[in-house]
């Protein structure tokens, strides 16, 4: 939807776009997100499938470069037993997962989010985050929002009929670049705004025009500029201006 075009603009020049499954959702209860804490965990390194040398940096930027405030979890800290015991811990309004996913539209069942040691399925994802409450699910990985008739929007719907008020996710296969980009910039916006769907939208248009890029060995966001670590260096230009890098990412639930 965001990247519909009327052969002047984009629809998210104009529109904020978001999807939500039910009206009891325009629901006047205001949670503010700028409050709540974020565990960010994710994979750039796998056995049987290729690795993502830029989940490192997303995670490293959204927490050690302060976009937000929370904790991170890389590789082998990534795993179901340490998400539950991390939410034991301590209160995480946000979570955050960068890593390989796969939607099967002949068997959704067989649908998975890949962790360091095994696969998360689509069924699990309701009771993972039931309780405690959950604002805020971002899902950087590919086919998060894709679903068929079993199992509408897939893992961001099992979310949904888990209780997760908003979940952050994609309808296609994305890059890891170009999720890494869109992810760090919509934390930077979503400091500056309360809603989630505009700090989207904010974030896509500065992806559109291209305030958001890799150069001369840097991240590029808006209005910060991040050294890359040393075996990302050489990488060259990279914009992420094309809708290929940001109208797979749809909001889904209270916007």
């Amino acid at each position: 939807l965001a990247a519909l075009h009327d052969q002047k603009n984009y629809l998210i020049e104009n529109y904020s776009v978001s999807l939500v499954p039910s009206l009891s959702l325009t629901y006047s209860r205001f949670t503010n997100v700028q409050s709540l804490r974020l565990l960010a965990m994710g994979a750039s390194q796998f056995s049987d499938k290729q690795d993502l040398p830029w989940v490192k940096v997303e995670l490293e930027t959204i927490i050690d470069k302060k976009l937000w405030k929370g904790d991170y979890f890389l590789n082998e800290s990534f795993t179901l037993e340490n998400l539950k015991a991390q939410r034991k811990k301590r209160k995480f309004g946000i979570i955050h997962l960068a890593t390989h996913a796969q939607f099967n539209r002949g068997a959704p069942d067989n649908s998975y989010i890949q962790m360091w040691d095994r696969k998360l399925g689509l069924d699990e994802l309701e009771n993972l985050f039931s309780e405690p409450l959950v604002e805020l699910l971002v899902l950087s990985a590919c086919q998060t929002a894709l679903g068929n008739p079993e199992a509408e929007l897939g893992f961001a719907g099992s979310a949904f009929q888990a209780g997760v008020d908003s979940t952050l996710a994609t309808l296609w296969s994305v890059s890891d670049q170009g999720a890494m980009g869109l992810t760090t910039e919509f934390y930077r916006q979503l400091k500056n705004t309360p809603s989630k769907t505009e700090a989207l939208r904010q974030a896509q248009l500065a992806m559109i025009g291209g305030n958001v890029r890799i150069e001369n060995d840097h991240l590029f966001i808006s209005g910060k500029k991040i050294a890359l670590s040393s075996e990302l260096s050489g990488f060259g230009k990279q914009n992420f201006s094309h809708p290929y890098f940001w109208a797979a990412f749809l909001l889904v639930g209270d916007p």
